[in-house]
């Protein structure tokens, strides 16, 4: 089982690995784009829950892109792969069992996020920002990236063309990027919309990104959330290899 993962998990490392310059230089444009406008600009003298807005909105970027790379990793290449390229079709007739390959795609696609996110931490500190990482923030966002790989597994194995995979992205991730405390605190929201929000996963990400950083109290209820979400996720994208395999 382990060497299956590693296989699944080593072929889109080289992929990457070959890319890995391009690819870091292109994550970095958007964390800087968010820290300019809202950290430097937006956010110099604003104060948010008695804390800077710079240091406010960092751990809010950063669950942001851990959602955003983690799902689009996994998700358009393996959805291309089953409805185009038809390459999905080799680990199917593979001795891989669907465990190894959800597993190890996951973990792929997680760790795209968790070097997307290190851009986003130096990016930080170079602006000024102010956070704590300790290891139960490495913690939340390696879940964080889990989850959203596991997401996007699960849409691309579910989703039967390109346009409705981005259309997912519009109508699922595109609301979260904004109302799952990133750029604010959905305190002042009606009160239906706060109980919607709090059920979503990256609003809990956020909370516990931001939490951690600033040195609070660890929120034991959101990294719960957080650890149900991934679990859940990854027993369906295995459901989806079984059912496609069969």
């Amino acid at each position: 089982m382990l060497y299956d993962i590693w296989t699944v998990f080593w072929r889109d490392w080289i992929v990457l690995n070959r890319r890995m310059f391009k690819f870091v230089l292109s994550r970095m444009i958007s964390p800087i784009l968010y820290l300019v406008a809202f950290g430097l600009g937006f956010g110099r003298g604003v104060q948010v829950g008695g804390v800077n807005y710079l240091d406010f909105i960092v751990p809010g970027i950063m669950a942001l892109n851990a959602m955003n790379i983690s799902f689009s990793a996994v998700g358009s290449p393996l959805n291309m792969s089953r409805l185009y390229h038809k390459t999905l079709e080799e680990y199917l007739i593979a001795p891989i069992s669907p465990v190894a390959f959800v597993t190890g795609k996951v973990l792929a696609g997680a760790l795209r996020g968790l070097i997307s996110c290190s851009v986003i931490v130096a990016l930080a500190y170079l602006f000024g920002a102010r956070f704590i990482m300790t290891g139960w923030f490495l913690t939340a966002l390696t879940l964080t990236c889990l989850l959203f790989a596991a997401m996007g597994l699960v849409a691309a194995m579910l989703i039967n063309s390109h346009e409705d995979m981005a259309n997912f992205s519009t109508y699922i991730l595109l609301p979260m990027s904004f109302l799952c405390a990133t750029f604010f605190s959905p305190d002042r929201l009606p009160v239906v919309f706060r109980y919607i929000i709090e059920l979503l996963p990256l609003t809990h990400a956020t909370y516990t990104l931001r939490i951690i950083s600033s040195g609070g109290e660890l929120p034991l209820i959101s990294l719960g959330v957080l650890l149900l979400y991934t679990l859940l996720l990854l027993g369906g994208g295995v459901w989806t290899m079984i059912r496609v395999r069969d």
